[in-house]
């Protein structure tokens, strides 16, 4: 099995970005676990304390329990519906929703309807692997 390259998220050096110079990267897995169904990420810009994300998933999507311990992460929905747990609690988030996933703590999502969301992370991953 050859090992995926990792990608490294250097600082933006600019203070303003252009969405759309930015193409959307595939993940075929989510969170070393296998493929879940169509994700795509667009890193929009990596600060020194934070990383903001675009992301794309398609309905069906089924992310694997996890936790992070290098990071938070606060997600905004813009389009479409999820089923979310994180740590003990169950909820069905939709358009305008947001939620947090605090360091350590265990989360999964299903996708139930095609999704577009906007996510940062604190302190920004340095690194990623969008396979």
């Amino acid at each position: 099995m050859t090992a995926t390259p990792v990608r490294h998220l250097p600082k933006t050096p600019s203070l303003f970005v252009r969405g759309a110079t930015f193409a959307p990267v595939r993940m075929t897995t989510l969170e070393g676990q296998g493929s879940a169904g169509h994700v795509e990420l667009k890193p929009l810009m990596v600060g020194d304390d934070m990383l903001l994300v675009e992301i794309f998933e398609k309905a069906g999507v089924s992310v694997p329990a996890h936790s992070h311990d290098d990071h938070e992460s606060i997600v905004y929905l813009i389009r479409g519906r999820m089923q979310l747990t994180i740590g003990d609690e169950q909820f069905i988030a939709q358009a305008g929703d947001a939620w947090r996933h605090p360091v350590g703590v265990m989360h999964t999502s299903v996708t139930l309807e095609d999704c577009v969301a906007i996510e940062i992370k604190s302190p920004p991953r340095k690194t990623w692997n969008p396979d």
